[in-house]
């Protein structure tokens, strides 16, 4: 990537032969000159001493139809000097690339994990071993151990006490693929953030937000077994109606780290792949012209409100799918399976979403926030008017891209971002009112899961459809542009 552009060494040969200067002479005596040349400019060296006109002449033809380069040797408003060292790092495609990959990387453990809670096989592997536990069971004997290590569970006494080892095998498989791509993710991301933070490859701000990314990740193992041990407790025999599995607190806690982590990583390597593109070619969110033309687009006020509106949307579509884990622990969504009525009605009856069973206070004053949490049937209710509201929002925020105002106002990739959103919408009520009214099968609840993070994936990305690029990607735009009009 890093080589001269032809304009410098291309004007001082022309010059020389103009003034019919002594190439020798000029050459050793013009410092300045001898810094035009570079990779180049070796040929140019040769091509001078030699003061063969036809070795001039080649290199004149040869250096015409080269065609520039991006080269941060020659950016600076003065061209005359270099200005490397002032530029600040800007992060290239790889760095993006890298990103997304391990953003997709948490898209498919998020799946995956669904998958395993859905099959009930999270309590299957009794103890966390970060290291020594990357190997399942090897022999008869081990495979017996671990059997007999699940046994002890009160799972396996209250609910799988008939289930053999073949059966055992299936379960303690899903939950060990689920914890080994945890640490694929792991080793995929924090090995390459060392790479690339050893060949400064990152721009000034990211550091601190990929090592703090990298933190998240091994939390986020310790979480998670922070979230199976509450099903493993034994005082789960002594609670009467009482059914093993994990908190739906420490669930929804273990999955909205994941969200967290899939949004950071998605958004910068997004925005770092237009930051890229800006800073080579101007082109910003599908516009195309001028450099600064995405300056008047976001100092437009209707631009500037309908921004903060796609990020309050960002935040209910987090909402929504955390009050999805609260249903998922409580197994809610086998409860009322058909839509828009439950049991008959738009809103089951008051006593029954707030039932005091659930308030522990002896003055009931956690009635409220207890049903809300703990109780199925309010999860359940809460979920649906979440996920309604989510929808209407997208609607409407679809049918304000199409007002010709605003639809002349936005940025291209924003107009095609919110037609991406609200169809994402539409599929994901779908496939949530399928997975309700078919009693959670287990493919239509993955699926659904999975239309989550994708109806995030889309409202992230039309966030950053309307970010300014960032310092970095401007200043080397603008040392680009500043080269260019000195050399023409």
């Amino acid at each position: 990537m890093v080589q001269t552009f032809r304009n410098p060494v291309l004007t001082s040969i022309r010059s020389l032969r103009r003034t019919n200067a002594n190439p020798r002479i000029t050459l050793n005596h013009t410092p300045s000159l001898r810094a035009t040349f570079s990779t180049t400019g070796f040929a140019a060296v040769q091509a001078l001493r030699s003061g063969s006109p036809l070795a001039q002449k080649r290199l004149l033809s040869n250096l015409s139809r080269r065609k520039p380069s991006f080269d941060p040797r020659f950016f600076s408003s003065n061209a005359s000097q270099s200005v490397t060292a002032g530029l600040p790092i800007l992060s290239p495609p790889p760095v993006g690339i890298w990103l997304l990959a391990s953003s997709g990387l948490v898209f498919a453990v998020i799946v995956v994990g669904g998958v395993t809670r859905l099959t009930e096989s999270g309590l299957s592997i009794t103890e966390w071993k970060p290291v020594s536990g990357i190997l399942p069971p090897l022999s008869r004997a081990q495979w017996e151990e671990e059997f007999d290590k699940y046994k002890l569970t009160p799972e396996f006494k209250l609910m799988n006490h008939s289930i053999s080892l073949d059966d055992f095998k299936r379960i303690f498989y899903m939950e060990w693929g689920h914890r080994i791509l945890g640490r694929i993710i792991g080793l995929a991301f924090v090995l390459p953030l060392g790479y690339f933070a050893l060949r400064k490859s990152l721009t000034a701000t990211m550091p601190k937000n990929l090592f703090g990314m990298a933190l998240l990740i091994g939390a986020q193992g310790a979480l998670g077994w922070y979230m199976v041990k509450s099903g493993l407790e034994d005082s789960l025999m002594e609670t009467p109606g009482a059914v093993p599995r994990v908190s739906q607190y420490r669930l929804a806690a273990h999955l909205g780290t994941a969200f967290v982590l899939y949004a950071g990583m998605f958004y910068t390597g997004i925005a770092t792949l237009m930051d890229w593109r800006y800073a080579k070619a101007g082109t910003w969110s599908g516009l195309k012209g001028s450099d600064a033309q995405w300056q008047a687009v976001l100092d437009n006020p209707a631009v500037r409100r309908f921004a903060r509106y796609s990020k309050a949307l960002a935040a209910l579509v987090f909402v929504t799918a955390l009050s999805g884990a609260f249903v998922a622990g409580l197994d809610a969504g086998l409860l009322y399976n058909e839509f828009p009525l439950m049991g008959g009605r738009l809103a089951p009856p008051a006593d029954e979403l707030f039932s005091p069973e659930y308030a522990k206070a002896q003055d009931k004053s956690d009635l409220w926030w207890r049903n809300i949490f703990e109780n199925p049937t309010t999860v359940q209710f809460d979920h649906r008017c979440l996920a309604i509201t989510t929808y209407a929002c997208t609607a409407l925020m679809f049918a304000a891209v199409r007002s010709p105002a605003l639809k002349t106002a936005l940025p291209p990739l924003t107009r095609r971002m919110v037609t991406s959103a609200f169809a994402m919408a539409n599929i994901q009520v779908l496939l949530g009112i399928s997975t309700l009214l078919y009693l959670v099968p287990v493919p239509l609840a993955a699926l659904h899961q999975a239309g989550s993070v994708a109806l995030l994936t889309t409202v992230m990305h039309l966030i950053v459809s309307l970010r300014r690029p960032g310092v970095a990607a401007r200043a080397w735009r603008q040392a680009l542009r500043t080269s260019k009009a000195q050399t023409h």
